[in-house]
């Protein structure tokens, strides 16, 4: 049976970058930048991106179009006989369970939000208890938790169960292309209040001051996470879409736009949160509670703010979507490779697993609220834990050995692969970097996630 392909490269960039899009850049990416003093942090971010996120980035793409296959299956397709590197694509089948078991509850919330302003709930001159009381009793209601939480859930596999072009690709360009009109519409509206010229220079301006205050190794390590933390790689989120492409282009020009996308959506969050903060004297660096207490202040107190509440939280849902149904598809299709099972049914079995898989995380916040997994970690956060900190670097790590090392693909293969069609060429001269100092930087964000 021949492989579906994107109907346009279009789609494949809006998808794959919609992957990438997610809670990483409009909610990670904007607190670790206030916790981290701002302008620094945000160009150590871009470097890591580029000497780190992108190579591989690559090398997920690349396994996945030389092979056409899935994770398991893309590893047997490209190892050696006896080797047992497929081994890793189970772990991959793991890691996106695990990281949708808590990332369909975090756009439930979002799905919630929009429809609180939609509603009315925020009223204008609302005081900051009651505004950080709908965040709380949303969290201790298990049963609108879980409506919302299903209703990511079936709306995901919904849309999966068209297939690549009539559902993912079709549906994820219309959310995409909305993303980015919104949010140019709202960060141009936050450029437009009192006092945005403080809160961007805050955000984009290198300061001395925020290197003494939080250290600049701490700086500089922070930005690598979330520069890996941002782009999903490790679990063959983006290795699929690797293998639904054409060989018209060279996979190093495609990761650069995936990138770009990636990061012109997370620095517009930054455009967007940190001029509304600073303008409505509210502290940019509240860490996570910053989209669902302090976001929600800074609008209660905006001329307009109900609409504008709406307009970014309706952006958040299309941000958490999006990513939803790109690792939905990849489950899928994991299983219908792998297990030579149709779409329809590998759909309805998933849909059905993660349905249940994803009670816990929601329940540990009410009903199961003292159950701690990992250390004093709370379900979420222990879902998390094993995900961002254990399975993206590792598995990162995994398919860079894979890719340069003589005992997986090698090298050669995978530059051969990486440069084919027109575009941005990687140079052989890249292989003592590959090979020996990307696994070290590798090596430190696993370290870090540890400790």
């Amino acid at each position: 049976m021949n492989r579906e392909l994107f109907r346009s490269r279009l789609g494949f960039l809006l998808v794959s970058a919609g992957c990438a899009i997610g809670i990483g850049n409009v909610w990670r990416f904007p607190y670790v930048v206030g916790q981290s003093g701002g302008g620094y942090f945000v160009l150590f971010y871009l470097i890591c991106l580029l000497i780190m996120g992108v190579p591989v980035l690559t090398m997920e793409l690349a396994v996945g179009r030389a092979s056409r296959k899935s994770a398991v299956l893309a590893y047997k397709t490209l190892e050696k006989p006896g080797q047992k590197w497929h081994i890793h694509g189970w772990f991959c089948m793991i890691g996106c369970y695990l990281l949708m078991m808590y990332y369909t509850t975090v756009s439930g919330w979002m799905v919630d939000y929009f429809a609180e302003f939609i509603k009315g709930t925020f009223v204008s001159g609302m005081a900051s208890d009651a505004v950080s009381g709908v965040f709380d009793g949303l969290l201790s209601n298990p049963g609108k938790m879980v409506f919302w939480t299903e209703v990511v859930v079936v709306a995901g596999f919904i849309v999966c169960s068209f297939g690549l072009q009539n559902g993912l690709e079709r549906i994820s360009k219309v959310m995409m292309l909305a993303l980015l009109v919104l949010i140019v519409v709202l960060a141009v509206h936050s450029l437009m209040l009192p006092v945005a010229s403080e809160g961007m220079k805050f955000y984009l301006l290198p300061s001395a001051e925020s290197i003494k205050t939080n250290g600049l190794g701490n700086v500089i390590l922070a930005a690598m996470n979330q520069a890996f933390f941002t782009l999903s790689l490790g679990i063959a989120a983006m290795e699929i879409f690797g293998s639904y492409m054409g060989d018209e282009h060279t996979l190093g020009g495609e990761a650069i736009r995936i990138c770009v996308l990636d990061t012109f959506v997370a620095l517009m969050a930054g455009t967007i949160i940190f001029p509304a903060c600073f303008s409505f004297n509210v502290s940019p660096d509240a860490g996570p509670p910053l989209i669902f207490v302090t976001l929600p202040q800074v609008f209660v107190n905006m001329e307009g703010g109900r609409l504008w509440g709406a307009l970014f939280f309706l952006f958040m849902v299309f941000a958490s979507f999006s990513t939803v149904l790109a690792v939905f598809e990849n489950i899928i299709a994991i299983c219908m490779d792998t297990f030579g099972i149709s779409r329809k049914k590998a759909v309805i079995i998933n849909g059905i697993i993660l349905a249940v898989a994803s009670l816990p995380c929601v329940f540990g916040y009410n009903i199961w609220s003292s159950l701690h997994i990992i250390g004093a970690r709370d379900v979420l956060d222990s879902e998390d834990f094993l995900v961002s900190s254990l399975l993206l670097p590792i598995g990162s790590l995994v398919y860079l050995l894979f890719c340069v090392s003589k005992w997986g693909w090698k090298f050669d293969n995978y530059l051969a692969e990486v440069n084919k069609g027109e575009g941005i060429k990687l140079s052989p001269k890249l292989k003592f970097y590959f090979k020996f100092i990307l696994p070290v930087l590798i090596i430190i964000v696993l370290l870090q996630g540890l400790l």
